[in-house]
């Protein structure tokens, strides 16, 4: 037995008890007759006590010999600490040792095992192994885990069965790009690695699961953010005889459920806003509601005002920024240059100072009287003592140009509290959206979400104006999961794949299997998937995922620590029908 108790259990109630612990040295201090080890496992951290006066010579000796990160075991009795630390469960008493054995030594760690690291970002991921020792990297490990757990449990308790789907499937041109696998044994094809089950869930509704449920790697080929890896794992749902408020009250369920259990809040119900109230009044279709900001257009009350600039836009839009009135023009000035980065890539930008006597001081006050301001402070909601941002230009651009202002505007005003939850559901998403560059539409979500049956005709004539039965659920500026009410017969399957552009061959070939288990009797259903790395971030106060995931990818898609992806040698390319010269 290397250890009868962790080292995170033992307390006033163990004096004089013996126990053996097992664990790595965080530190030791030497005062030469008498010498201290904190010794540190997963749940905690112990005292050890080593006296020159009670303690055998030799494992007296053998202790001053201990570095960092050594692995040992010690024997012992529990006694009560002089110098009590209350900031650790076990501040009360340390193990007066008796015996020690050194079960590995360690070489001196590249950066120091504690929650305050002076190792960079670069080389903790290189010792990926020797970071997760580490406080704050373990206990979002954990914290994963639980939240995990709770998924589970939740939906089990709802007779939802997790079915696992395959890894090895076969590469769609929707989407992002597949991960390929060459097949040795069918010389020139190739596995994709699965961007989401999304088909084979659509298949167990068919085979009659009713509540499918599975905690899932999925995998992208695309660039990399503070958000996203090659690699993520998912929350899968799907459900039968449904329609969409069926699946939203129960993931609404899950993550009240999620919020109550893990940090202790509780929310009420959900608000519930379209697809197009958020872009209008947010700028995008994930947006942050803890706080206001929203927009307001102005077009109405800032062109045909011999303004050049606003004249010439699709869109003059504003936001009321809480309590910057006092900006100075040096801060206003800065502000300005924020938005002009190739980011944002805004031209320029306008304001207008809300004094608290009720007048305006803009930087446009050639062009517009007090009653113009007036009514641009109404559009935005503004307050004295507020400062009104306009940007213009074409619709979606500005849109797009003032929803990163906001959120930036945001951050720098403690308005984005990681502790405080709003989520909300984004509905009547459009099915389809035009690629300017081949002037095709594509699927918004995906080819297997379902229009809505009012819209059906709009499909012939209008097709971008054509909403689909989808939505995504947001929290706290992200979005957490998404999804939608599936087609379930063929001929409407047929339908859509026919406006996305496949031909009736190319559907067949890439689909058939589904469009012909759709024959044999498929339910209605629908579905949602929950980013999980990106959701226990977000519940764990924090804006990257990379320290939930015990071994990620660094920007370039990379794992450092084992040097992946690396070359194959030439036996195995051969023996997987690539040649040399192909790569």
């Amino acid at each position: 037995m290397y250890r009868s108790h962790n080292c995170g259990e033992l307390n006033a109630s163990n004096i004089n008890t013996e126990v053996t612990l097992a664990g790595w040295v965080q530190k030791s201090r030497d005062k030469g007759f008498m010498n201290w080890v904190d010794l540190r496992d997963r749940y905690g951290i112990t005292q050890l006590i080593f006296d020159e006066s009670r303690t055998d010579k030799t494992v007296f000796e053998l202790a001053k010999t201990l570095g960092r990160e050594f692995v040992i075991q010690v024997k012992g009795t529990v006694i009560e600490r002089e110098a009590k630390n209350k900031n650790i469960p076990t501040g009360e008493i340390e193990i007066l040792v008796s015996e020690l054995t050194i079960l590995n030594t360690a070489l001196t760690p590249p950066f120091t095992i504690e929650d305050e690291t002076d190792g960079g970002e670069d080389i903790r991921m290189k010792y990926r192994y020797l970071d997760i020792r580490r406080n704050p990297v373990k206990n979002s490990l954990l914290f994963r885990h639980k939240v995990a757990m709770e998924v589970r449990k939740y939906l089990s308790d709802l007779d939802f069965c997790e079915v696992e789907t395959p890894y090895l499937i076969k590469s769609t041109p929707e989407g992002a790009r597949d991960f390929v696998v060459p097949s040795r044994m069918n010389e020139g094809q190739f596995y994709a690695l699965p961007q989401s089950p999304q088909t084979f869930k659509q298949l167990l509704m068919v085979g009659g699961m009713d509540k499918y449920f599975q905690i899932v790697k999925c995998f992208r080929d695309e660039d990399l953010r503070a958000d996203r890896q090659p690699e993520f794992t998912q929350i899968d749902c799907e459900m039968a005889f449904v329609e969409q408020e069926d699946i939203l009250n129960i993931f609404e369920g899950l993550t009240r459920h999620l919020l109550k259990e893990i940090k202790g809040i509780e929310v009420d119900k959900f608000p519930r806003i379209t697809y197009d109230y958020a872009m209008k009044t947010y700028g995008n279709d994930k947006p942050d509601i803890r706080f206001g900001m929203k927009f307001g257009e102005l077009n109405e009350y800032a062109q045909h005002k011999e303004f050049p600039v606003f004249n010439a836009a699709e869109l003059v839009v504003g936001i009321a920024v809480p309590g910057a009135g006092n900006y100075t023009r040096k801060e206003i000035d800065g502000l300005i240059d924020w938005v002009k980065r190739p980011q944002v890539g805004a031209s320029g930008m306008v304001y207008v100072k809300c004094n608290e006597d009720g007048t305006y001081k803009s930087s446009v006050d050639k062009f517009y009287d007090q009653d113009d301001l007036t009514n641009w402070a109404k559009a935005t909601e503004a307050n004295p003592g507020d400062m009104i941002f306009v940007l213009s230009g074409p619709a979606n651009k500005t849109r797009a140009q003032l929803s990163a202002l906001r959120m930036e505007l945001a951050t720098r005003l403690g308005l984005r509290n990681p502790e405080e939850f709003a989520p909300l559901w984004v509905v009547d998403f459009p099915l389809l959206e035009l690629d300017e560059e081949s002037g095709r539409y594509h699927a918004m979500h995906h080819p297997f979400t379902s229009p809505k049956p009012e819209d059906m005709a709009l499909l012939e004539t209008e097709p971008g104006k054509v909403r689909a039965n989808a939505y995504d659920m947001v929290l706290n500026g992200n979005e957490i999961g998404g999804g939608s009410i599936r087609i379930h017969d063929k001929a409407t399957q047929q339908l859509m794949f026919k406006y996305l552009g496949f031909t009736e061959e190319e559907a067949k070939a890439q689909f058939g299997f589904l469009m012909d288990a759709f024959q044999f009797g498929a339910p209605p259903h629908g579905g949602l998937a929950f980013g999980l790395d990106r959701l226990v971030a977000i519940l764990g106060g924090q804006e990257t995922i990379r320290d939930f995931i015990a071994f990620p990818k660094n920007n370039s898609g990379r794992d450092v620590m084992i040097d992946a992806p690396a070359a194959i040698d030439d036996a195995q390319l051969k023996e997987l029908h690539i040649k040399i010269d192909m790569i």
